[in-house]
């Protein structure tokens, strides 16, 4: 079993990989988010083991990438890390996360859990929906579609990537920085400009618009947050 570990402190890295090393697991540690999100997006991953806390692109801001490329192939993810809070803990779960394991780690403890994790991917398919139906819009996963009325979207793939990820967390209000990180990965020279360009392109073909039951807002010195009308079905 190949395990991507995300952790950017080198001597709990290097302890934690030589435990499940000896517990039979391949690991590939990565001391940057990014890196982390691309190498499991292009495959071969069976399980993530994430930090919290990492200084590009979180174990947060990683899960929720990761739900975008790859919602049908999902590995199992277990958070590690230092933030012991019952809220931190429920945000995350509510977020996707399979298990979160509080630091300082213990052997026994953490080669148990990862092992029940595994178990339970065993024993079914991960519950997150494939497809999401909001009346005139539609939104497959498994395809990277939107259709409205039944008929495709075009969009672009980083228009797609934005429009799953707010369908995902209809509610939410989501800093520019946030959004940016999640949908381009800090890509270089990408600018809050760009996200406001690819938000005002989102609003257009889906027509995410009051009179449509919708509202893509924009929230001043922030970022933005979609939501459903009262009215909506």
């Amino acid at each position: 079993m190949r395990v991507a570990f995300l952790e950017d402190e080198p001597v709990l890295a290097a302890t934690v990989s030589i435990w499940l090393r000896q517990a039979g697991y391949e690991v590939e540690c990565f001391s940057s988010g990014v890196a982390c999100a691309r190498a499991v997006e292009r495959g071969g991953f069976d399980l993530c083991l994430l930090d919290w806390m990492v200084p590009d692109l979180s174990g947060l801001e990683v899960l929720a990438r990761l739900q975008i490329k790859l919602r049908h192939a999902m590995p199992p993810v277990v958070f590690c890390t230092g933030r012991d809070r019952e809220e931190d803990v429920v945000s995350v779960l509510a977020a996707g996360a399979d298990d979160y394991i509080v630091k300082p780690l213990s052997q026994p403890l953490l080669l148990a859990r990862l092992q029940a994790v595994t178990r339970r991917q065993k024993g079914g398919t991960r519950t997150s929906s494939l497809q999401q139906d909001f009346g005139r819009l539609t939104a497959d996963h498994r395809r990277r579609q939107l259709a409205l009325d039944g008929r495709v979207i075009e969009l672009t793939e980083r228009e797609t990537d934005l429009a799953l990820y707010l369908l995902q967390n209809i509610g939410h209000a989501f800093s520019r920085e946030c959004l940016i990180q999640v949908v381009w990965a800090l890509t270089p020279d990408v600018n809050t400009r760009t996200l406001d360009v690819h938000i005002s392109s989102l609003r257009r073909k889906l027509e995410l618009k009051p009179e449509y039951g919708w509202r893509l807002l924009s929230i001043y010195g922030h970022g933005y947050r979609l939501q459903r009308e009262r009215n909506s079905s």
